[in-house]
């Protein structure tokens, strides 16, 4: 089958920064499903992967990375109960297995979702890891629930793909007051379209926030970096608030300075349901499959802005600049 990978880590506008190959189609087995490609989208994930795996030797076998993909079940398992072959699927993946930049790929059942019917390739692709994040981050780690409706987030990062997403489930499914932050006119209205209530500049954060009439808000998700922000967000958190972040600090953070407030603090990291095997596994097959229904219904929006047209080292390179640039509104796209 063919596949897009890299043997080093090479700055984007190398030439073989990425490259394409022949590799052999997978082996189902157990609770694996094999998915034929049919669109995939891309993820700030994918570059640091892609920057970090191969500095210091050139890899044997080239590295196929990719963690956002739509396809059709070409082969189900043994042990598979949830999928039989046909079905058109969306899924995000697991980051310790090859990834979806490739013909086929080999998923474990419990982290696929059915596709949204209403939807296209590109429109599905574009959702399965931004959503999954941004549904965990909001129910699993800061536990939003009911009791919590109309109350207040700041959203730090509003127009990436994560922050996207969380603008229109924390307004239409969680019912919260939203803030988010954007400092360009078009990310800022960009913001606007996914629902937000207030758009605030992420370069005076704690002035801006105070400007759109709150004094301090009750939840905080920081999906840019937690470094650059923590101290306007110590300041702006309620007592008894919850803080919740995605971001990879360089240092680390000062959680003693959340103690007056008895505020909370929580990771997400997608991927740690597949990496570790957990008991809960499962429930990102639910997630998605919820989501689904969510999009079908209009309750919630594909976030794609941008799509590419052909499975090439060209468009992978494309869309990796992009995402680079630090410049990127929603998501990017690649229809095989």
């Amino acid at each position: 089958m063919k596949a897009i990978g890299f043997r080093k880590s090479l700055p984007i506008t190398e030439s073989e920064s990425f490259i394409e190959f022949e590799v052999e189609k997978p082996k189902v087995e157990g609770r694996n499903i094999l998915v034929k490609i049919q669109a995939i989208s891309v993820n700030p994930v994918d570059f640091k992967v892609r920057q970090g795996s191969a500095k210091d030797q050139a890899l044997e076998v080239p590295k196929i990375i990719g963690w956002d993909a739509v396809g059709v079940v070409e082969e189900i398992g043994p042990e598979v109960s949830l999928f039989k072959k046909g079905d058109a699927v969306y899924y995000a993946g697991d980051i310790t297995k090859s990834g979806c930049n490739a013909a086929y790929q080999l998923v474990d059942e419990r982290i696929v979702g059915k596709k949204p019917t209403a939807l296209s390739n590109a429109k599905a692709a574009a959702m399965p890891l931004t959503v999954l994040t941004a549904w965990e981050i909001l129910f699993d780690r800061i536990r939003i629930n009911q009791q919590d409706n109309g109350k207040s987030i700041l959203i730090i990062g509003g127009a990436g793909g994560v922050g996207s997403i969380a603008i229109q489930i924390a307004k239409k499914v969680a019912g919260l007051v939203v803030i988010a932050t954007a400092s360009r006119p078009e990310s800022a209205a960009w913001c606007k379209e996914q629902g937000a209530d207030f758009v605030v500049n992420h370069n005076h954060l704690v002035e801006e926030v105070r400007n759109a009439g709150f004094e301090q808000v009750d939840f905080i998700l920081d999906f840019v970096d937690v470094n650059q922000y923590w101290s306007a967000m110590v300041e702006l958190i309620k007592p008894q608030g919850r803080i919740g972040s995605i971001s990879d600090p360089a240092e680390s953070v000062n959680l003693r300075q959340l103690k007056g407030k008895s505020v909370s603090f929580h990771w997400e990291l997608m991927f740690t349901r597949a990496m570790f095997q957990t008991a809960d596994m499962v429930e990102q097959h639910h997630i998605l499959n919820t989501v689904a229904e969510l999009l079908d219904a209009g309750t919630l929006k594909s976030t794609l802005n941008h799509t590419l047209t052909g499975f090439t080292s060209d468009n992978l390179k494309q869309a990796h600049q992009l995402l680079e640039s630090g410049k990127a509104i929603g998501k990017t796209v690649i229809e095989f």
